[in-house]
């Protein structure tokens, strides 16, 4: 009997592979870095294949360092960083040029254009649920096709292929055999109707997409193709994929409506299960497709995103050289009583919900001749919060709940300080699971789900093991006046507030 669950976790700044077995525990993980481009201000891209190598390497030394062969493993699951655009050549298999990050704004002024009319703002936001903007992939396809040589008229002879990153690992796994999506990576596109799942004519038009350029679209638990590549252990089913935010939502176990987590990666990422009903936001959130289990769908979620979270830390350390490591944050923050008034809003590529300021730019208030690098690095911290707070304040009011417990996961939920500020400033309590990986898990869970290595939702459920939790405790007026300043800073730091 498969022994394994192989979990294939594609980020935005490393990928990673981890062996689960049937308790749902993380028995190893490798992870590999690979390097970020930047070839303006404001752009973002990857090399495709490094994010191969990186991933598929990771994949074979895990495989390697614990002998495992084809019987051993049950199934692979894949989860990936959203919205980032790949375009290849079907035949050589090659990337048209580097693939354009979520993070990148370098097509900001393709949505200002097209949605110049407000009407068609409207109508994209009533079919894919999300607010248009350059973070999606719809405008990056437009631009691949419209800058690199040749790439608009190969594109309309069926001759290139897109996807985001997991149908890219999906492809190279399969040998060019599968060109298939999920349906919550799809809905990340800008170009799928999350009422009528399918790509939609109309936005394809608007975008000028060909069809023939897109992949399949597959539920998120379900056989997606075998393993094929060269040096990769053969004929494994793929059963498994999701965007990395709804994985993780799946992997926190958050199945049904009102259940909320929030990831910290290198952006941030709160989500509330809304069932089988697509929330309408008013509040500049978006909606999407939750990732569900075999036969289960579609369901759907609220979502906000915020640009820079870990992100900002790695900018403290990498280019700022003002911490050596992240994990020592949380003591330096604690050495310091306050910020002094200090607060840094890190908009580095602009500002995301509920804000959506393209054009913002990051910044740093209140700095006095007293002002240290622990205030910096506190205030740093501080601001991840208050982000996730005004996320939070807008989603519990288009959804109609009060967020009673909010599930945390991701890379910075293990800072402590960060932690307990969160819980403070939302005024909500924190369950933090002590496996924290729970995006590879949630990939993991659905591929397991599909192929019987797990029973059902409720034997997932029944592996979760004791939580850390989280209390508030912060007095009123404190709480009063630390967001009265983190919304002064804001509010100076919105493109208008610059232009002005």
């Amino acid at each position: 009997m498969p022994k394994y669950v192989v979990a294939l976790d594609q980020g935005t700044t490393s990928s990673r592979a981890m062996l689960v077995d049937a308790n749902g525990c993380v028995v190893d993980a490798v992870q590999n870095p690979f390097p970020q481009v930047y070839p303006q201000p404001g752009w973002v891209e990857h090399d495709p294949r490094d994010i191969l190598s990186s991933q598929l390497g990771a994949l074979t030394e895990l495989l390697v360092a614990h002998n495992l062969g084809a019987k051993d493993i049950d199934s692979i699951g894949i989860t990936n960083q959203r919205e980032t655009t790949v375009v290849w050549n079907r035949e050589t298999g090659e990337p048209v040029m580097n693939a354009i990050v979520w993070q990148c704004r370098r097509t900001a002024p393709i949505i200002d254009e097209l949605t110049a009319d407000p009407q068609t703002a409207r109508i994209i936001a009533d079919k894919t649920g999300l607010v248009p903007d350059a973070y999606f992939s719809a405008s990056k396809i437009k631009w691949i096709l419209d800058h690199v040589e040749g790439a608009r008229e190969d594109a309309e002879a069926g001759k290139l292929a897109f996807g985001t990153v997991d149908t890219w690992l999906i492809w190279t796994l399969t040998q060019g055999k599968v060109h298939a999506t999920d349906v919550t990576n799809a809905s990340r596109t800008m170009l799928y109707n999350i009422h009528e799942l399918r790509w939609d004519p109309w936005l394809l038009d608007l975008f000028g997409i060909p069809e023939s350029l897109l992949p399949e679209v597959l539920p998120s638990s379900g056989e997606f193709g075998r393993t094929a590549s060269a040096g990769i252990v053969p004929n494994v089913p793929i059963c498994g994929v999701a965007g990395d935010q709804q994985a993780a939502l799946f992997g926190q176990c958050c199945f049904q409506p009102g259940q909320a987590k929030n990831t910290y990666g290198t952006g941030c990422f709160l989500l509330i299960h809304t069932g089988g009903v697509a929330c309408r936001s008013t509040n500049n959130l978006i909606t999407t497709i939750a990732a569900s289990g075999p036969g289960a769908g579609p369901e759907y979620a609220l979502e906000g995103s915020v640009f820079m979270a870990g992100a900002l830390m790695q900018w403290l350390r990498d280019d700022m050289g003002v911490i050596d490591d992240v994990a020592e944050t949380s003591a330096i923050a604690r050495s310091v009583s306050s910020t002094d008034g200090v607060y840094v809003v890190p908009a580095f590529t602009g500002l995301g919900a509920p804000y959506w300021d393209a054009d913002a730019r990051g910044a740093i208030y209140g700095l006095t001749r007293g002002t240290g690098r622990a205030h910096i690095v506190r205030a740093a911290l501080e601001s991840l919060a208050y982000q996730v707070h005004d996320l939070a304040v807008a989603m519990e009011a288009d959804a109609g709940v009060r967020l009673s417990v909010l599930n945390v996961d991701g890379g910075a939920s293990a800072n402590d300080f960060l932690m307990q500020f969160q819980s403070d400033i939302l005024r909500t309590p924190l369950r933090r699971p002590q496996n924290a990986e729970t995006t590879a898990l949630g990939a993991a869970f659905l591929a397991g789900l599909a192929t019987g290595f797990w029973k059902d939702a409720e034997a997932l459920c029944a592996l979760r093991s004791s939580d850390d939790v989280y209390e508030p405790g912060m007095e009123d007026e404190r709480h009063a006046k630390l967001l009265e300043g983190w919304a002064r800073a804001v509010k100076r730091t919105m493109s208008d507030a610059l232009s002005s």
